[in-house]
């Protein structure tokens, strides 16, 4: 749409060209406890999701731990993706059950890095998010997600549920090429020094492994090819699950900036408009920008 506007000290139409086209989708973005520094990389989450366009993003911010939370109810039913940048203390049973009925109801959520570590013992929770770690989760939890010899294998050895070694570089592998989040991405494509998730375990139902990256033992790995971008269907809702980008700094990479922006517009309407860009990386280094 375009405006016109009288400028009398010129005396002269001035013309000013205003887009009345507000980003289509909205997102919010969930914090408030983690283990890891939520504060620097919500920032980040929630600029690469407005720079795609698509989103306009809030932020939630729950009560600092111990404290009381039980005013903390986001509405998450007035946003077409939900990303959890969160991992503390339980949130109110009414909060709890507004997040299961709005993904099961068809809404997008997308799961960050350590979110994968919330809430052990709510088990919608862990529906959700397919595979988890940490906060005591063991066999109990449910298998290991492996890739082995060309296919999925649940593996239900007994064992923790999630760890890494120390921070390394590596290479992600597409395992399914031809879902709307990795389509035309490269088979095979670097990422920056980063926690490499390892030993998750979790429900795993309705989930499809996008991506993995091989875990060396020498470096702290457990031998296997890890599952680090996924997608589960929950009743109608829609979730993607990223386990890339530790710090603002891993956030820089373009191997978790594309898979995370393609991952959140699937996630709010199932599929992806986004171009592959120019600077995606390749097989053997990293891309990042500043």
């Amino acid at each position: 749409m375009t405006h016109r506007h009288w400028l009398p000290a010129m005396g002269i139409w001035a013309v000013l060209a205003v887009s009345a086209l507000a980003a289509p989708h909205k997102a919010l973005i969930v914090d408030g406890q983690n283990g890891h520094d939520w504060k620097g990389t919500t920032p980040s989450l929630k600029k690469l999701l407005e720079e795609t366009g698509l989103f306009s993003v809030d932020v939630a911010t729950s009560p600092p731990k111990g404290e009381d939370m039980s005013g903390f109810r986001p509405d998450f039913a007035a946003y077409d993706v939900v990303v959890s940048n969160y991992q503390g203390d339980e949130w109110p049973e009414e909060t709890k059950k507004a997040l299961v009925d709005y993904v099961q109801g068809g809404g997008g959520l997308v799961v960050y890095h350590f979110a994968c570590a919330a809430f052990p013992n709510w088990e919608e929770y862990n529906d959700m998010t397919g595979l988890g770690g940490w906060g005591g989760r063991n066999e109990q939890a449910g298998p290991y997600v492996r890739w082995r010899d060309g296919k999925i294998v649940r593996d239900m050895t007994p064992g923790r549920g999630g760890g890494h070694g120390p921070s390394q570089p590596f290479q992600l592998i597409i395992r399914e090429p031809n879902h709307p989040i990795t389509a035309g991405l490269p088979e095979k494509f670097m990422h920056v020094s980063d926690e490499l998730y390892g030993w998750l375990r979790g429900p795993a139902k309705n989930l499809a492994v996008l991506a993995t990256a091989f875990a060396p033992k020498e470096k702290g790995g457990s031998d296997e090819h890890e599952p680090l971008l996924m997608t589960i269907q929950y009743g109608k809702g829609r979730v993607f699950h990223i386990a890339l980008g530790h710090t603002a700094e891993e956030l820089k990479s373009v191997a978790f900036i594309v898979p995370y922006q393609r991952g959140a517009e699937w996630a709010a309407t199932g599929k992806v408009t986004q171009k592959v860009p120019d600077d995606f990386p390749g097989p053997d280094e990293a891309r990042v920008r500043e």
